[in-house]
């Protein structure tokens, strides 16, 4: 069978323009040869206008030829040329094959030991899990905690290196950036050591 696109038009071409065989046609178009055979006649596909598969990139000059001087040949049709379509951008949680979806909680694992500052939110998108599977490993109350065991998510085909390293990165860069924040924060509410000093000295003075 033959995955020719407009198989009954494409036959209506081949039957004008060529000297092939009713069987040879209807084996190219998976057609039933009768089903040609009405084609030709204009009982069966009347008014439709013939397609080139030559033109369609489908089919070779060479490929009719040959099975014009064999009529027990059968045409084989030219490989489509490849078109690389780029991957559209990645939302919401990532789909993980079901052979790897037993993976994800020794993932979550290794995340949770490894890389704590990582956000359950940057997991769940990256491996494909959910925020509740990742508070079951980090709870130990999964059904499989016995049995966990730390391993990246790149080796388990979860992700790329690439990605792993991008999350990772910007967790660290979140984590510096809070305990900045934190640690201005605390500076703010400390009074300058001249104030204390100052108040524990008038402490001294009215105890005296």
């Amino acid at each position: 069978m033959s995955n020719v696109l407009m198989p009954k038009a494409t036959a209506v071409w081949l039957i004008e323009q060529t000297s092939l065989a009713f069987d040879q046609i209807a084996d190219f178009c998976g057609l039933h040869p009768l089903e040609v055979q009405g084609i030709a006649n204009e009982d069966v596909a009347k008014g439709i206008r013939g397609v080139d598969p030559i033109a369609g990139g489908f089919l070779s000059r060479d490929e009719i030829d040959r099975a014009e001087k064999n009529p027990a040949y059968r045409m084989k049709p030219m490989a489509p040329k490849r078109i690389d379509i780029p991957e559209p951008k990645q939302r919401g949680a990532r789909y993980t094959p079901v052979a790897r979806r037993s993976d994800r909680p020794d993932a979550i694992q290794w995340f949770l030991r490894h890389h704590p500052e990582v956000a359950d939110s940057k997991i769940v998108k990256l491996i494909g899990t959910t925020k509740a599977t990742i508070e079951q490993v980090r709870q130990r109350t999964h059904w499989n905690a016995s049995n966990l065991k730390p391993v990246d998510p790149v080796t388990l085909g979860l992700c790329t290196q690439i990605e792993l390293d991008r999350i990772v990165a910007e967790a660290a860069a979140a984590k510096t950036r809070a305990e900045a924040r934190a640690r201005k924060a605390e500076g703010a509410t400390l009074k300058p050591a001249s104030e204390t000093v100052t108040a524990a000295a008038d402490s001294d003075g009215t105890d005296a």
